[in-house]
């Protein structure tokens, strides 16, 4: 039973440009980068300054309690302290309707936005931040749903039944291939009249950069992103926000017997997953949701019919990817240009990129992913590609200082090894616990390995260590739920050094409890 369906990324890509009127000649004959934004707001020049980072939060309110806005206050205490918000995707769930960005976004966030005393009288897309928030698309956020699921739940109640016990907010709409997210963070340009976008463009990309004039995001006033994918500098380092969800695509399987033998396993572990749904689906059917014991069941069915449409989806994409493999080497190729000026750029000293899909970590449901792992050597391979460019200017550093995620749920800081490649030795910090149903670290252990398929005698090493991870775990056999974000802080310097402080709530049963972790410092 396939409800969600995850467009294609050649249609992703297209209408991202759509929306941000990409190229257009009015942006062309002025100069204007529309990947790049500058932060206005008279301190990103001070070498010391603070974010947080949060992620998978766009969840709704499970009564009687709400994960997002318990996470939500733990970032209140923060705020006066911290220049912005990066936001590591999945913004809305399930399929990144705007339906529910007012009870999943506004509501519990509405400290962070102008006029959020009255969070109800704010349109989706017609935020403002007092407090930057600058996010990046996660899969949720691009996924939609199909036209005859939207015609039949319209007037069925026995499916939207069934849907409740699913626990799946899919409303009436998907996203429209990003579009609610677009239209929510974006600048989206793509309607105006000609008149207005030319007052429209010098009004706002009015700030100058060393690729030419740019956004300016104006806290409390005016605070789009320019694009789906976009850099900023603040405090010498420059941030690359990257949207993984088109290079993702997994490697075409090998049209050899090897090849044949998986995918033949591929298509018996789909059949074996949809007849687990159905299980679960009529042990939910039994279940009253009104009654606490059974409550915590459905909670519990419920977020393993989450992980079941995960397996879904990256089995279909492996299967598909025998077809045709579609890759945003455009974006990557801008990504491999940035990192080498920006090396080659005295004024910074460091480097962060963040995106949705983790290449390293160590959650049970995503870290042997074949998404997990496309995502990790496309990195890698833009990473070498800048190493070779750069030679010894970067001498003993890594190619990026810090790493940051979402997409498993969970906070997790891992640091690389020596893997033989670019990508050695760098940190990484996945911030996607901060809402939708936490999940346990892999029973594998901590240590994670990879089989490189070129080498010869002993094909496989370790490439990451798990420094910390907090997820779903039971202790004294409670269920223990926790929910997290970070607080980084980021001190003068080069290298520059950035001070680590996970910020976390737990729910054990009904009750809520904050806990306290030790800093760290990498």
């Amino acid at each position: 039973m396939n409800l969600i369906f995850d467009p294609p990324i050649p249609v992703k890509i297209q209408k991202m440009k759509e929306r941000v009127r990409w190229m257009h000649p009015s942006f062309v004959q002025r100069g204007i980068d529309q990947t790049t934004l500058a932060i206005d707001d008279g301190k990103n020049h001070s070498p010391e300054f603070s974010f947080m980072v949060i992620g998978d939060s766009g969840t709704k309110s499970h009564s009687p309690h709400h994960p997002q806005r318990k996470v939500a206050e733990l970032m209140l205490p923060h705020r006066e302290d911290c220049s912005f918000v990066l936001h590591t995707g999945d913004v809305i769930y399930v399929v990144g309707s705007h339906e529910y960005y007012s009870t999943n976004f506004i509501q519990p966030y509405r400290e962070f936005l102008v006029g959020g005393h009255n969070p109800k009288s704010i349109s989706y897309n017609q935020m403002v931040f007092n407090l930057p928030f600058l996010p990046v698309l996660g899969n949720h956020d691009y996924y939609d749903v199909p036209l005859l699921y939207r015609l039949f739940t319209g007037t069925t109640w026995s499916l939207r039944r069934l849907l409740k016990y699913k626990d799946i907010e899919i409303g009436w709409h998907g996203s429209y291939q990003g579009n609610a997210y677009a239209r929510a963070f974006m600048d989206y340009t793509a309607g105006m009249s000609s008149q207005e976008l030319e007052r429209h463009l010098d009004r706002h990309y009015t700030a100058k950069t060393d690729t030419g004039r740019c956004l300016r995001y104006e806290p409390g006033k005016f605070t789009r992103l320019p694009n789906r994918y976009y850099t900023f500098r603040y405090g010498g380092i420059d941030f690359f926000a990257l949207d993984s969800n088109t290079f993702n695509t997994p490697s075409p399987l090998p049209a050899t017997q090897e090849g044949e033998i998986y995918r033949q396993e591929l298509q018996k572990r789909r059949h074996e997953i949809d007849t687990e749904e159905l299980q679960i689906l009529k042990i939910c059917d039994g279940l009253n949701p009104d009654k606490p014991t059974e409550a915590e069941k459905l909670d519990e069915l419920s977020a393993k019919l989450d992980q079941i449409d995960e397996i879904k989806i990256d089995i279909e994409k492996q299967l598909a990817s025998e077809k045709i493999l579609t890759i945003d080497f455009e974006q990557l190729e801008w990504l491999r240009t940035r990192l080498i000026e920006s090396w080659n750029t005295s004024e910074v000293r460091g480097r962060v990129i963040f995106f949705h899909h983790p290449p390293y970590v160590t959650e049970a449901t995503k870290w042997h992913q074949a998404q997990t792992l496309a995502v990790r050597h496309r990195l890698r391979l833009v990473f070498e590609q800048v190493a070779k460019t750069l030679g010894s200017l970067i001498k003993e550093r890594p190619i990026v200082d810090l790493i940051l995620n979402g997409h498993a749920h969970c906070l997790e800081y891992l640091r690389t090894t020596d893997t033989g490649f670019a990508d050695s030795h760098i940190n990484c910090i996945i911030s996607g616990g901060s809402g939708h149903r936490p999940r346990y670290q892999r029973q594998e252990g901590t240590e994670l390995m990879e089989t490189f398929a070129e080498m010869a005698g002993d094909r496989t090493r370790k490439i990451a260590d798990s420094k910390l991870f907090i997820g779903r775990y039971k202790y004294n056999l409670q269920k223990r739920l926790p929910y997290s974000c970070v607080r980084i802080d980021v001190l003068d310097g080069s290298p520059p050094k950035f001070i680590v402080k996970p910020l976390v709530t737990e729910r054990i049963g009904e009750q809520w409890y904050n806990r306290e972790f030790e800093s760290f410092v990498i």
